[in-house]
């Protein structure tokens, strides 16, 4: 639902500005799904008069105007619109300004050799039309200078609400300014409804001969009516709500639509046949609609019709041969209650949506038939002329009245919140509720536009929204006896924190089959495998042995579809045959990173692939977020037969308790799964991650910042070529653990300067003080505890 500011101030006084006025609607429950003001586009759009055009000395169809702004300096602007002359008054896109219609900024260019210092613009430039012919004219007396959206009214900010089923009554900016007033940001304006006395009878005989689906049909004649364009003001607003101008009499129509939420139907008389009728449909009966599509209809359905057929289905769509023309120059208004049942039904066979429909399936008031013919009659008089005939009324729409019980004490047992009984009355009288004290509850009746209210805890939801849904205080639910505690397990616990860690460093998870070709499982498979006697299929012969092949053939997968890289991840249990006949199975992570790491760009030239840096630092992280005590790991040795000499190795706890594997795949392992370029993965025995003592898993410890302010120190390192950085990171770290709270590798450098068969490794310590800042005995005592433990592996600090 889209309206905007003015008109909604139309029907709401008040002084409240639009951010103000979308705040209260959020606050109410009429969500606010956007607020634009339509001026913010035409920013830099002036009005401008052209003093001088000349031919470009250049282009036969272009010419050089000298444009006023109104400050005494001239523009040049370079001009190719048919219509541009001296003395003619239009709109002037200066630098800087953007050019709705297709994004395009306005800078001073030349054009052909003439220097130009923005353009004139069109409608269709300025998305305020379909004209492209020329220039926008203005009037002669036009304000030169002045911003054009100013100047055009158009500085009225838009509102667009997401309506919820259950509000019919908002689905008219009437409604929506009803409950802002309830809510204290206004005045509602009552409702000016004027009736109107025929000066001739109805030249027409209205009658409905299906009660069920038709059960009221108000309607009129006009003789002399004049359906020219609308008003200014009236398409301003129809577009303001996403609607499309077309004439008067259907403009008028939607807007009282769009307005009250009654959606009404003008025919051009001089198209009808004798009477004019609400029936059933008859079984095979053909209409064509107004967006030019044929329906076949059955007589579940109801519709308007004549002697010589269906004119309209009725509530939804009205018929192409009956409408309104710029010819026409009587009409039939109707404005009738359908059944909202009938309606969706009806809808939903026909697969038709429209305005109305979206309307009469919700439940239109059907007590606001008579004042909608007469304001429908009003403003058609005002704009188009004419005669009315007196109003004809046939049958009547369902009875009001609805009465609810209701206790003032459930707006705090209910609502969750105290509302004073004299604050309840104000609100639900805002809101056109009836209240009468009857002995110990009130007897509210509830208004003709509300059908969503049936009873007390309805009446609880209108006080509590209006009260304020943001005082409704946040109290978690009691546990009831006999509902059980959480009961995740730690493991349970540690997969959905890597999960979540996975997903944020930007793997996509991935669920692939327990059961594998036995070709592909035999390569990782270093106990023996499982394999099913009576498989589903060959391809699904063999448990898994390790969550790899099943991830590298769903990348594989992925690459063959034009994916530029896989990043792929899944937790899960791969099983093998222990000792004895015994299932050996274990609760793993596997990472698959295949493909481009970057793309080519200018910046880094050709696209770069994954290496087993990229896999390393894929399981420590993992492993830290599984809380793993990641600074105690030891890098060690192959990580087996399916990984790349070299390219890989294994992180442990000891020498024994292996925590991960990780590397580049062996191009052999690669190439059997089909697979293109460097390959790396990474595999993590989940339950190799030992528990914290005390707890079932590894914890992380509530954090304080420290006080005092960290230091970093710098040391490089002279270590035999073989030595694994590591090593030396870990040495150092443990040199004084009170103090020294990390240790990173920033430099490598080997060549000149570095002996043969040596390496420079360069260490950045992070230091952090606790009581007292460091002293420099400090820092020389925490200095030679690193510089004696580094030598201990054969590391010599370097001069």
């Amino acid at each position: 639902m889209k309206f905007s500011l003015s008109w909604l101030k139309d029907h709401l006084d008040t002084d409240a500005t639009a951010t103000e006025i979308a705040a209260r609607l959020n606050a109410i429950g009429l969500e606010v799904e956007g607020l634009e003001n339509p001026a913010a586009a035409l920013a830099g759009f002036r009005i401008a008069r052209v003093m001088t055009a000349a031919p470009h000395p250049d282009a036969d169809k272009l010419q050089v105007l000298s444009v006023d702004l109104g400050d005494g300096q001239p523009l040049q602007v370079v001009c190719g619109a048919p219509n541009a002359r001296a003395g003619l008054v239009g709109v002037l896109g200066t630098p800087g300004a953007v050019v709705p219609a297709n994004g395009m900024e306005m800078r001073k260019a030349a054009i052909r050799g003439v220097e130009s210092n923005g353009m004139m613009c069109s409608s269709r430039e300025l998305d305020l039309g379909d004209d492209h012919d020329g220039i926008i004219e203005l009037p002669a007396d036009a304000p030169v200078g002045r911003e054009f959206a100013e100047y055009a009214h158009l500085d009225d900010p838009v509102f667009d609400l997401s309506i919820t089923p259950n509000r019919p009554d908002c689905m008219g900016v009437y409604g929506i300014a009803r409950d802002l007033a309830a809510a204290g940001l206004g005045t509602l304006k009552p409702v000016a409804a004027v009736e109107h006395r025929g000066s001739h009878p109805c030249v027409v005989e209205i009658r409905t001969e299906d009660p069920e689906g038709c059960p009221a049909f108000f309607g009129r004649t006009i003789r002399g009516v004049t359906n020219s364009a609308s008003p200014a003001w009236m398409q301003a607003r129809l577009k303001s709500a996403g609607q499309r101008p077309i004439s008067a009499l259907v403009d008028i129509t939607n807007y009282v639509m769009l307005t009250y939420g009654r959606p009404a139907h003008a025919y051009d008389l001089a198209k009808l046949t004798g009477a004019v009728v609400a029936r059933r449909a008859k079984a095979g009966e053909g209409v064509t609609a107004l967006n030019e599509k044929s329906y076949v209809l059955d007589e579940t359905m109801t519709v308007i019709a004549d002697d010589s057929g269906v004119h309209d289905i009725a509530g939804i769509m009205g018929g192409e041969h009956s409408g309104c023309s710029e010819t026409t120059t009587d009409v039939l208004l109707e404005v009738a209650y359908f059944d909202p049942e009938r309606i969706a039904q009806t809808g939903r066979a026909l697969n038709l949506t429209s305005d109305a429909r979206s309307r009469f399936e919700r439940g239109v008031d059907p007590d606001f038939l008579r004042p909608g013919l007469e304001i429908l009659t009003g403003l058609i008089l005002d704009i188009c002329g004419g005669e009315a005939s007196e109003a004809s009324h046939v049958g009547a729409p369902p009875a009001g009245g609805k009465v609810v019980r209701y206790d003032p004490a459930l707006a705090a047992t209910l609502g969750g919140v105290a509302v004073r009984e004299e604050e309840q009355q104000r609100i639900l009288a805002a809101l056109g509720f009836e209240i009468a004290a009857v002995d110990d509850h009130w007897a509210v009746t509830v208004p003709s536009w509300r059908p969503d209210v049936d009873g007390a805890p309805d009446i609880v939801e209108e006080v509590i929204r209006i009260h304020g849904l943001d005082d409704v205080p946040s109290v978690p639910l009691p546990r009831a006896a006999g509902v059980a505690m959480p009961t995740a397990t730690a493991m349970q616990a540690r997969e959905r924190r890597l999960r979540r860690a996975a997903a944020a460093r930007g793997l996509n998870e991935a669920v692939t089959w327990s059961f594998l070709p036995l070709a592909e499982a035999e390569m990782f498979a270093d106990q023996p495998l499982w394999v099913l006697a009576n498989p589903i299929s060959e391809d699904m012969k063999a448990m898994r042995p390790s969550l790899l092949p099943g991830l590298l053939m769903a990348a594989r997968r992925n690459l063959a579809r034009g994916a530029g890289s896989a990043r792929l991840f899944e937790i899960g249990r791969r099983y093998l045959r222990g000792e004895a006949g015994a299932s050996d199975e274990r609760m793993t992570l596997g990472v698959v990173l295949a493909g481009e790491r970057s793309a080519r760009s200018w910046q880094g030239g050709k696209a770069q692939g994954f290496d087993a840096f990229d896999a390393k630092a894929e399981a420590t992280a993992l492993l830290e977020a599984a809380g793993a005590p990641v600074a105690n790991l030891m890098v060690m040795g192959e990580a087996g037969n399916q990984y790349h000499p070299g390219q890989s190795a294994t992180l442990r706890l000891g020498p024994k308790n292996v925590l991960a594997r990780f590397g580049t795949l062996h191009p052999a392992v690669a190439k059997a799964f089909d697979l293109d370029g460097p390959v790396v993965v990474v595999e993590i025995d989940l339950e190799a991650i030992p528990a914290k003592k005390g707890a079932a898993t590894f914890t992380r410890a509530s954090y304080t910042p420290p006080a005092l302010q960290a230091v970093s120190r710098d040391f490089a390192f002279l270590v035999p070529a073989a030595m694994p950085a590591g090593d030396l990171v870990r040495t150092i770290r443990n040199a004084d653990k009170k103090r020294i709270v990390d240790a990173r590798l920033f430099d490598l450098f080997a060549g000149q300067g570095v002996p043969e068969g040596q390496k420079s490794l360069a260490v950045e310590v992070t230091l952090q003080p606790t009581d007292a800042t460091f002293t420099e005995a400090d820092l020389k005592a925490v200095s030679d505890a690193v510089t004696a433990a580094a030598a201990k592996i054969g590391a010599v600090l370097r001069g």
